[in-house]
């Protein structure tokens, strides 16, 4: 049964219901993108599928546009897929179980995957109509945006013929994005010597935060349970003596982590000490994060007596204090654009097992050579700490045109439609945008989207009335022919 067969417009969200049956997080794409193969052939439009499952359609021009300037549809295929704790859908398997609430569409226990499964919504509703008018349609739907931009660097665009792209992957209704930061994501891995150790077992867990976008929120300073994990783990080990056994936290490098824990072994006689430590750090850092992080929480458990494999005291307090001395948020703000963070990194991801200590970080700049700088400071920190680092996912930033045909249009047709002028930004995330450009040369570029709030989070919410307000904005700008 349909849960948003009935809202409006109604193609759209049934596609999007469609969309949200089908396991799509980032490098478990085949399933959705055999399905946008399979819709492109039952619609009778020509389409590539290429071996990273990228797909592009191609729609030829309406009655009456064929000699309107084509136009390029874009967005990514791929969703953060992040749960809850208690959630127990098996994300990479299953189908999200999406639900209402007044003007919102969520997802129960999971995030929505409104960035970007919006987009491809409205794509497909465009794409089967045959009342809209439009101009040839050269649609650009890519992989794994979200862990990298794999599928943008590698997809082969060489066979498109437009010089304006609409991309389709914003969260905020009224501002027209025409410029980002470019980014890289950096693995740094320690290896500690472990040993079997007996001892009293304890799990720490940092849970409680919000969370959020690393690109669109990293300005809301919010607590990083990595980071956080970090800075306890040291406190801890001023004053008692333990190993390391195990840790972990947050699921992707571009989602800032709102849980982590890690199990340790304490030395008998110290129990009391650990209590009072982890008593004193919950009021410290509640007390930090009180106006932007509110209910953080550091929740001590104890495991009892047990023997384990467990990371050597040297190699535990070596891989500790490396967490603390990563850095981790905005680095620098722009001093060109007001309210605009120029330069950051998030500590997203962490694991130790099997004497693997490792940490992936999203690092993100609108300046090239600063990215680069901090990329350098990093690895500086991961040497000294006696590890290595990798890094993948590099892809530079969109550069903001002076002159822009298609933002002209875009502003004037928001105009009259809605009486106001949007707002005309760039933005801090990273976008496709940077990386198409750079493959079809003088190509001019706007993003938008309608109304999402905590994007990358279970909480992920899409606003049905802004959902039907962008439909009809994107149906204007198609329609609208060029002077």
């Amino acid at each position: 049964m349909s849960v948003l067969g009935k809202l409006e417009p109604q193609r759209v969200f049934n596609y999007f219901e469609e969309i949200t049956k089908i396991p799509h997080g980032s490098g478990n794409v085949d399933a959705i993108s055999n399905y946008l193969a399979e819709f492109a052939k039952e619609q009778g439009l020509f389409y590539i599928q290429d071996e990273l499952k990228n797909i592009i359609i191609v729609k030829e021009a309406s009655k009456g546009y064929e000699k309107e300037p084509a136009v390029i549809l874009q967005g990514h295929m791929d969703m953060v897929a992040v749960k809850s704790p208690d959630c127990n859908i098996d994300l990479k398997q299953e189908g999200l179980q999406v639900a209402t609430e007044g003007d919102m569409v969520y997802a129960k226990g999971t995030s929505l995957g409104g960035d970007d499964g919006i987009a491809v919504a409205y794509v497909l509703a465009i794409l089967e109509s045959d009342t809209i008018k439009h101009p040839r349609l050269e649609v650009v739907f890519t992989v794994d945006e979200e862990v990298g931009m794999e599928g943008a660097t590698g997809i082969d665009l060489s066979m498109l013929t437009a010089k304006r792209m609409l991309n389709l992957d914003s969260e905020d209704e009224g501002i027209l994005l025409t410029g980002c930061a470019g980014g890289v994501r950096q693995k740094c891995t320690l290896t500690l010597r472990q040993k079997e150790q007996k001892g009293i077992a304890y799990k720490i867990t940092v849970k409680g935060l919000l969370g959020g976008h690393s690109g669109v929120e990293i300005h809301k300073e919010r607590g990083n349970a990595i980071s956080l994990l970090g800075r306890i783990l040291c406190e801890i080990g001023r004053e008692c003596t333990f190993q390391l056994v195990h840790a972990e936290g947050g699921e992707a490098d571009n989602a800032i982590p709102r849980e982590a824990s890690a199990v340790i072994l304490l030395a008998d006689g110290e129990e009391s000490t650990l209590e009072a430590i982890v008593t004193r750090l919950n009021s410290e850092i509640l007390g930090e994060l009180a106006t932007r992080d509110s209910k953080v929480q550091i929740v001590l458990s104890k495991l009892g007596t047990t023997t384990a494999m467990c990371a050597e005291g040297k190699d535990t307090h070596r891989a500790a204090e490396f967490l603390w001395a990563l850095p981790n948020g905005v680095q620098c703000m722009s001093a060109d654009v007001e309210g605009l963070v120029e330069t950051s990194l998030n500590l997203g991801v962490l694991c130790y097992e099997a004497g693997e200590f490792s940490v992936t970080i999203s690092l993100r700049s609108s300046v090239e050579s600063s990215k680069k700088a901090l990329v350098e400071k990093v690895a500086a920190i991961t040497r000294l700490a006696g590890g290595k680092y990798t890094l993948s996912g590099d892809y530079p930033g969109w550069k903001y045109r002076a002159v822009s045909p298609l933002r002209d249009k875009m502003v004037r047709i928001y105009e009259a439609m809605y009486g106001e002028k949007p707002k005309v930004e760039a933005v801090h995330a990273g976008l496709e945008c940077g990386i198409i450009a750079d493959k079809i040369p003088d190509l001019d570029c706007v993003s938008f989207g309608p109304q999402m709030e905590k994007i990358h989070t279970t909480e992920e919410r899409l606003s049905i009335s802004s959902t039907k307000r962008v439909w009809e904005y994107l149906l204007k700008i198609l329609e609208e022919r060029e002077d």
